[in-house]
């Protein structure tokens, strides 16, 4: 966990477009405080046309709470119910830990690198 104050968010949210992928960057703590700020910056991704991929490039994310983790599995249920493919890049680490502990590893697609979920989703044009 970080030093900040309590109640604090400690995240910040970059977005992109990529051929047929939405990016989303995520870096800092992806916990209880953050969420807010996740979901905002979905709700924005959720109005527009579903591409046929979201990538979630957590390869900067230093910390994964239970809040966390129910946010990536909304996503993915949102995803699925848009017909767009969910693709978790830059899985290592504290992100690896956590997919491996809550038994999500196999639930989601997984990439250990960002430039591998981009290119199978290049690839799928």
């Amino acid at each position: 966990m970080s030093s900040e104050a309590p109640g604090r968010p400690t995240l910040t949210v970059a977005s992109g477009l990529s051929r047929n992928a939405v990016i989303i960057r995520l870096e800092g703590e992806l916990d209880v405080h953050a969420i807010p700020i996740l979901r905002e910056h979905l709700r924005r991704v959720w109005e527009l046309p579903a591409e046929p991929f979201l990538i979630l490039d957590l390869g900067a994310v230093a910390f994964c709470d239970s809040m966390g983790m129910n946010e990536l599995v909304e996503v993915m249920q949102r995803c699925e119910s848009r017909g767009t493919r969910l693709l978790l890049a830059g899985v290592h680490g504290v992100m690896a830990r956590v997919l491996s502990i809550t038994g999500l590893r196999h639930a989601f697609e997984v990439f250990a690198r960002f430039d591998e979920a981009l290119r199978l989703a290049v690839a799928t044009l």
